[in-house]
């Protein structure tokens, strides 16, 4: 890793007034929302979720809060994560491209991988992207910054990529974008209405 995603990162980006990039009411909002799409395509209640690069893992914290008998895993490299929330949140070591070791789990309702995937390389993402539309039974929200978003915050390790570059390997991967960073598998797809699809 170039980078150490330890305790001093997380307090800097996540919790510093000054430095942090969202805020728990913000992102509670995000949960909400992106649980609200999964549900409306299952047409159901969320029973599981997969959170790719989940950090200390606060999506956690806000599905436990309304959707408390979904089961959650999450994955990350970094040790610290691990080390400290392995057992309270279940979090577990692996990157992206390690996440298809957990299908066995899957597949599942909701794949997070929120402000991940700018940061890992072109190999190892598309390793991950051939292994995920099977484990996802409903929803993936896959946040990403692009450089037309002209990020600011931490942009050590950051790639550049134009929003193009990532949709056509979603789409190459068999994910078909919904809107609002949310894609579906295509046997999902086959059921929705023309227009809750994006096009291009």
């Amino acid at each position: 890793m170039s980078k150490e995603y330890d305790r001093a990162y997380f307090e800097k980006w996540y919790r510093d007034p000054q430095h942090r990039v969202t805020s728990p009411a913000a992102l509670a909002r995000k949960v909400r929302m992106v649980v609200g799409i999964a549900e409306y395509f299952l047409r159901r209640e969320l029973r599981n979720v997969l959170d790719i690069g989940c950090g200390e893992a606060p999506w956690s914290i806000h599905l436990r809060n309304f959707r408390r008998n979904a089961s959650y895993i999450g994955l990350d490299r970094s040790d610290y994560a691990v080390e400290r929330y392995g057992r309270s949140r279940n979090v577990q070591k692996a990157g992206f491209d390690e996440a298809g070791r957990y299908a066995s789990s899957g597949p599942f309702d909701l794949v997070v991988c929120s402000d991940v995937l700018h940061y890992v390389g072109d190999d190892e993402l598309d390793r991950g992207l051939q292994s995920l539309p099977a484990m996802i039974a409903g929803l993936a929200f896959l946040e990403v910054l692009v450089d037309e978003d002209h990020p600011t915050g931490d942009l050590s390790g950051w790639h550049r990529r134009p929003a193009l570059w990532y949709a056509k390997r979603f789409r190459k991967a068999g994910l078909v974008p919904c809107g609002m960073q949310c894609y579906v598998p295509r046997h999902v797809a086959e059921s929705a209405a023309e227009l809750e699809l994006t096009k291009g």
